[in-house]
């Protein structure tokens, strides 16, 4: 299938590795261009020679952190010149550390709401016009399986990915008649790095070892495995794409059907 966003312009929010960084892949694979950023400079240098040198769409890369006040000048600015301005939005944040409810503190609510949410929306709210403007984009926001179905002791991530599902739905009625789709992609059980964190902070926590915790995981999953960051990176470049026109507002999972809900 021609995903027809050859030549489109993306921006891919922390992408120096795991989904964002396979995103940006499966979106330069397609042709489109693609604006990597993080806080690894020699990670995302290296990204970026990497898919420049498939010779299909190209990479370029910045330094931004999620967490400075002045993020979103700074990658707008980058967007304007590096790109000259942008068709998709990949808006991808690192998650929270685990913990409970309980371990919720203001100060460390505050900073991930901060780097999850705010940071996010008033990007998003500095690109729009353009899109707008143009006719056409896309947006779609990484979240977790944890907004439908919350994760034990992933208190702060269960709190914050929701709100981002709650406005997203809200943009999608706002700009859809712009040419603009809006969508939410809920990850599963992703083979990458986070991962690996989450189920060694599931080792320490239980006293069982990585293969244990990951053998239980997986027997809860329908298709019986983790998924590949491959999986996952061709449904975002779907849901970015030309044929995906009139899906919008909607939080789609990739999980294996892990997911109990309906």
């Amino acid at each position: 299938m021609d995903l027809g966003i050859k030549g489109k312009r993306a921006l891919i929010l922390a992408s120096s590795r795991g989904l964002g960084h396979g995103i940006a892949v499966a979106l330069a694979r397609e042709g489109a261009n693609v604006l990597l950023c993080g806080r690894s400079g020699e990670t995302l240098e290296a990204n970026c020679k990497a898919i420049n040198a498939a010779g299909k769409g190209k990479a370029d890369w910045i330094w931004a952190d999620l967490s400075d006040e002045n993020f979103t000048e700074t990658v707008a600015a980058a967007v304007a010149s590096k790109l000259g301005g942008v068709d998709i939005l990949v808006n991808n944040t690192g998650g929270p550390t685990p913990g409970t409810t309980e371990d919720m503190t203001a100060d460390r609510l505050e900073t991930y709401f901060f780097s999850m949410v705010l940071r996010v929306i008033t990007l998003t709210n500095a690109l729009l016009p353009a899109m707008k403007a143009q006719g056409w984009g896309r947006i779609l926001t990484v979240a977790s399986s944890g907004v439908i179905e919350p994760i034990p002791s992933l208190a702060l991530s269960n709190t914050l990915r929701p709100a981002l599902a709650g406005w997203s739905k809200t943009l999608a009625s706002e700009v859809g008649r712009y040419g603009i789709t809006t969508n939410v992609l809920l990850p599963g059980s992703i083979l990458t790095g986070r991962l690996d964190d989450l189920d060694g902070a599931a080792a320490k926590r239980t006293g069982k070892n990585m293969a244990d915790i990951r053998a239980s995981k997986e027997a809860l999953i329908p298709v019986g495995r983790y998924g590949t960051v491959e999986e996952f990176a061709a449904t975002a470049a779907f849901l970015c794409s030309q044929p995906a026109s009139y899906i919008t507002g909607s939080l789609i999972r990739c999980d294996g059907g892990a997911a109990r809900s309906v």
